[in-house]
């Protein structure tokens, strides 16, 4: 997440900044008969790894998924989405009558509800690194005075949601964008400020929109839902607006998930691909906040066949934006890219516009289907 720079030497003071970047990759590479994908993640400046990435050329034998998640205030459900989000897109009633759309959008909100309750607190503290006996926190989670009595519990999501849990869920939170490619259609959905790039004929199209408090539309779900906006955050500490986790911002009982201060309601874009399409990016804040979308897309063009592998031209892109010092706040975050090209041909469809495609949320349309527009 961005921060301003009028805390940055106070950050570095409470240790928010390493005294020298970790410049250690973690990079993956693979490919089947239709895409080939590359990724790298980073440390940088930050003194913990807060992002998590998916990358599954089969999520089944006609799809794959990729997903980048951008933690904030710990890693753990940056972890959880990676771990989880796509099996639930797979157990979808949607998924399995071919609506992936709808699909993925459930499954954003599904994090949450399996986020709550008994086994959702096991499964975050397993994922987190330690916990402190004492003040009861573990990265953001809370332990409840009630959570030691399991003895009675089964083991299953669903049965320990809703208004008895333990567990209200994480304070900490993460954004998250995804890409399922199925055929010639490429279904993107994003809740917060990562952001999914493509390629096609070398010109940069974003297929996500970044959720800030200056979107007029996010600014409004704030204030009716009780929240305030200052110096740009919400309520005075969060810069975006939807995520999932986040709990504390999500507890009006008498609104819908979709309607709370912060939301895990994805904008859903899809998009008919065509052979037009050369690559496509998904990555977090802290790669365009250095970069633009269009620089991120000349910058692998121009790297993309000097390289051996894309997982080595996403270490490119980090080493670009990684900045020479913490003064100034751009390139001292965590940095993950995925870039995944298309094999051609993809299809023999006319080439879409894509630059007129919007990134909708089901939410949105709903309203302006109702508007009769």
């Amino acid at each position: 997440m961005e921060i301003p720079v009028v805390v940055q030497v106070l950050l570095i003071n409470m240790g928010i900044y390493l005294s020298t970047p970790k410049t250690d990759k973690l990079s993956d590479d693979g490919e089947n008969d239709k895409l080939k994908f590359g990724l790298s993640s980073m440390q940088g400046w930050r003194a913990s790894m807060e992002d998590a990435h998916s990358a599954l050329l089969n999520l089944d034998n006609e799809t794959a998924f990729f997903g980048v998640f951008d933690g904030h205030g710990g890693k753990v459900v940056a972890k959880f989405c990676a771990k989880y989000l796509h099996s639930q897109v797979l157990r979808s009633e949607a998924y399995s009558a071919g609506d992936l759309g709808t699909a993925v959008h459930r499954a954003f909100f599904r994090m949450d509800e399996m986020m709550r309750g008994q086994r959702g607190w096991r499964e975050l503290s397993a994922l987190g690194d330690k916990i402190n006996k004492f003040s009861g926190m573990i990265e953001g989670l809370i332990w409840s005075p009630r959570g030691s009595d399991l003895n009675n519990r089964q083991d299953d999501w669903s049965f320990e949601e809703g208004p008895h849990s333990d567990f209200a869920g994480p304070t900490c939170g993460s954004t998250a964008c995804v890409a399922l490619i199925r055929n010639s259609k490429l279904v993107v959905a994003n809740a917060g400020d990562s952001r999914c790039v493509i390629s096609r004929a070398g010109q940069a199209y974003n297929l996500s929109r970044d959720h800030k408090p200056e979107l007029e539309a996010e600014r409004q779900r704030i204030l009716k839902a009780g929240g305030f906006i200052h110096m740009g955050r919400i309520n005075g500490s969060l810069n975006l607006t939807r995520a999932i986790g986040d709990m504390e911002f999500k507890q009006n009982k008498f609104l819908p998930p979709e309607k709370q201060i912060v939301t895990a309601n994805p904008d859903i874009n899809v998009v008919e691909l065509c052979d037009d399409d050369d690559f496509l990016v998904l990555a977090c804040d802290g790669i365009w906040d250095c970069m633009s979308s269009q620089q991120v897309v000349d910058f692998i063009h121009e790297h993309i066949h000097k390289e051996s592998s894309l997982s080595a031209v996403c270490e490119r892109v980090l080493d670009r934006c990684l900045a020479p010092s913490t003064i100034g706040g751009e390139g001292c975050d965590n940095m993950t890219m995925v870039l995944v090209q298309f094999k051609k041909p993809i299809s023999q469809n006319k080439k879409p516009d894509v630059g007129e495609q919007s990134a909708k949320s089901v939410e949105e349309t709903s309203a302006a289907e109702e508007n009769g527009s």
